[in-house]
Order: structure tokens, then sequence, then C-alpha cells
């Protein structure tokens, strides 16, 4: 009776026990290189970032832009290592639906944009999703939080 009692846990409990950690460091990974990636390309071309901005319809373009680095790295960063990582997934969550509600409005666009403006709205809506689940279920083992 007992040779099988792994068999009667949920399949969450059991691909948690052994891949599950390995699999959400992954995620973080990959959901932080997104957001690295893009912080350091707005420090690198500053002027052209808070040009962006400004056409965008920013307020003190200046100031958000570099407000935008430090959430993108900053952010990042912390769920790269898992620390402090649902704090971190609820920042970039706000960041993203800004982001996300000021530079692709897809309905504004012609035809000619339409479909790739939709692409990045449903793109931005789907990492909003990864972040809820890092903001609702945590880092796992393999971070500095270890929840």
């Amino acid at each position: 009776m007992s040779a099988n009692m792994e068999a009667t846990r949920p399949y969450v409990a059991n691909h948690a026990a052994s891949s599950g950690a390995g699999l959400l460091l992954l995620a973080r990974i990959f959901i932080a290189a997104l957001f690295l990636v893009a912080g350091v390309r707005k420090a690198l071309g500053y002027a052209a970032t808070a040009a962006y901005f400004t056409k965008l319809g920013f307020p003190a373009a200046e100031v958000l832009a570099a407000v935008a680095i430090v959430i993108e790295v900053g952010g990042g960063l912390m769920l790269l290592i898992g620390w402090r990582t649902r704090w971190a997934a609820w920042l970039l969550v706000v960041f993203v639906a800004v982001a996300t509600a000021m530079a692709h409005r897809f309905w504004e666009f012609d035809a000619a944009q339409l479909n790739n403006q939709l692409n990045h709205f449903l793109k931005n809506v789907a990492i909003i999703g990864g972040l809820f689940y890092v903001a609702t279920f945590g880092p796992g083992r393999m971070s500095l939080d270890r929840a």
C-alpha cells in the first residue's frame, strides 16, 4: 500500500517536488531577461528613450525615463536572484500595464500598424500573466526568498 502513495498525490505536488524548482528558476530568468535587456538598452540610449517618452505624452519624460530604467533593471535583478520576488512582480505588473496603456493602444493605429501593436499589447498581457504567477506562487526554492 505505501509503495504507491505518491500516485495518490495531485500532479502539482509531485511536479513541484521534482522539477518544479528548476522550472520556476528558468521562468524567472526568462522574464528577468526581458526587463534587464530593455532597461540596459534604455540606459544606453537615454536621450532617445526620453524623446520617445515625450512622444508618448509622458510628463517629465526625462525623469520618468530614469525611473523606468531603475524599475526594469532593479525589478529584473530582483526576479533573477529571487529577492523580494513577489514585491518585484507586482511592481513590474504596474510598470507593464502603464507601458501597455501608453505605447500599445492598437485601436488608435491605422490598418498597417494595427496588427503589430495588437501583438505587442497581447505580449504585454501575457507578461503580466506570468508576473501574476510569480506574485501569487513566489519564486520557488532556488531563490533568496526560498518561498
